[in-house]
C-alpha cells in the first residue's frame, strides 16, 4: 500500500498554509448590529490579535444594559491565536514536505479539533458577556440575556445582531476544505475523476463558493405574529405579504407591497439579495418576486392599500386581469411603480 501522498495533495496543503497566513491580516469574524437609531449599523470585527470596529460605541451601549466593556487586553486568545495559526500553517507545510499519508490524516484531525475548540470558546465568550450582567445597570429587563448568536441572526431588544465569518473566517473554512479534498484524494474517494486532476483541484473552490454564499431562501412569515418592518403592524393576510433577504442574510417582512416600497425608499436597495411575495392563489406561500406576475386593482383591498396581487403563473394572473379589465404586469413594472394606496394610512 502506497504511504506517500500525491503531488496534488501536497499542492493543496501548501495552498491551505497560504490561506491561514493571509487570515492573520484580515478580520476573522464580524458581528453586525442594526437598530433604528443607527441606520448604518454598528460593526464589531474580530481579528486574530484584536477587536476592532465600532468598539467604543458598542461599549457605551453595553454600559447601560450592564454588559462588561470589550477590550483586546482582556482576552488571552488574542495573545496566542496568531501563534496557533502560524503553527498550523507550518504544520501543513511540513506535512507536505514529509509527504506521508499518516501525517496528512493526523494534520486534518488536529485542524478539525482546533476549529471545534475555537467555536466552543467563542460561544463561551459570548455567553459570559451576554449573561453576566451588572445588577446596577440603568436598563434592566427581568430574564433578559444579551448573548449574540454564534452564527446567524438574533433580535436583542431593539437591536438585530448578525454574526458571520469575515474574510479570515472563510479562509479558515477554505483551508479545511482543501485538507478534506486531500483526504478524499488519498483515500481514493475521488478516483472517479481519473486522470483529470484539474477537476479535482477545482472542487474545493466550488465547495467554498457554495459554502460562503448567503442564504437567499424565503423565511416563512408567521401570520398574526410577525410584524411588518415598515408600518410595524402585525402581518395577518397571507395573500399580500412580501419579504426581502439582504446580502448579509437578514430577512425583512412586510404586510403589503407598498410597505416594502416605502421601506426600500429609505434604505439601500443594493443590499437586497432576494425578493419574495405571497402567491395570491394560495395562503401564506412565498414565491420569487422577480419571476411573478402581477395584477393591480383597487378592489383587491390589500392591508396597506398597495392592492397588488402576485401570481406564480402568467395564466393565473391573466384570469384576474381579464376580470378586472386591467393589464398583467411583471416585476420590473411593479417595482418601479409609484402607486400608493388611498386608505388613509400614513407610512
Amino acid at each position: 500500500m502506497k504511504k506517500n501522498i500525491s503531488k496534488a495533495s501536497k499542492s493543496l496543503l501548501f495552498a491551505a498554509a497560504v490561506a491561514l497566513i493571509i487570515s492573520l491580516f484580515v478580520p476573522i469574524w464580524r458581528i453586525f448590529l442594526d437598530a433604528p437609531q443607527y441606520p448604518e449599523g454598528l460593526s464589531l470585527q474580530i481579528w486574530a490579535n484584536k477587536i476592532a470596529g465600532d468598539v467604543d460605541i458598542i461599549n457605551g451601549l453595553n454600559h447601560y444594559i450592564g454588559m462588561r466593556t470589550l477590550h483586546t487586553a482582556d482576552f488571552i486568545e488574542f495573545a496566542v491565536l496568531p501563534y496557533i495559526i502560524v503553527a498550523y500553517a507550518v504544520l501543513f507545510i511540513i506535512t507536505a514536505l514529509v509527504g506521508k499519508k499518516r501525517g496528512l490524516f493526523i494534520t486534518f484531525g488536529a485542524f478539525v479539533l482546533f476549529g471545534i475548540i475555537a467555536m466552543i470558546d467563542f460561544w463561551k465568550w459570548e455567553y459570559d458577556y451576554g449573561h453576566n450582567l451588572d445588577h446596577n445597570a440603568a436598563i434592566q429587563v427581568p430574564g433578559m440575556a444579551y448573548q449574540p448568536p454564534l452564527i446567524g441572526f438574533k433580535q436583542l431588544l431593539n437591536f438585530g445582531a448578525l454574526s458571520l465569518p469575515d474574510i479570515g473566517g472563510w479562509l479558515f473554512v477554505f483551508a479545511g476544505i482543501l485538507l478534506l479534498i486531500a483526504i478524499l484524494i488519498e483515500t481514493k474517494v475521488l478516483a472517479r475523476f481519473g486522470k483529470n486532476k484539474k477537476l479535482a483541484l477545482l472542487l474545493p473552490l466550488t465547495i467554498f463558493t457554495l459554502a460562503s454564499c448567503s442564504n437567499t431562501d424565503p423565511v416563512p412569515i408567521a401570520l398574526n405574529k410577525d410584524a411588518c418592518a415598515s408600518c410595524k403592524m402585525t402581518i395577518s393576510d397571507g395573500h399580500f405579504g412580501t419579504e426581502i433577504i439582504t446580502k448579509k442574510g437578514r430577512d425583512y417582512k412586510f404586510d403589503d407591497m407598498d410597505c416594502m416600497k416605502h421601506y426600500l425608499a429609505e434604505n439601500e436597495q443594493g443590499n437586497v439579495a432576494a425578493w419574495f411575495v405571497h402567491d395570491y392563489t394560495k395562503e401564506n406561500v412565498l414565491i420569487d418576486a422577480t419571476k411573478a406576475w402581477y395584477v393591480q386593482h383597487e378592489s383587491l383591498k390589500s392591508p396597506m392599500g398597495g392592492n397588488i396581487a402576485a401570481f406564480a403563473t402568467k395564466a393565473d394572473a391573466e384570469k384576474l386581469a381579464e376580470e378586472k379589465q386591467v393589464k398583467v404586469e411583471d416585476w420590473e413594472m411593479v417595482s418601479k411603480s409609484n402607486h400608493s394606496g388611498d386608505d388613509g394610512h400614513d407610512h
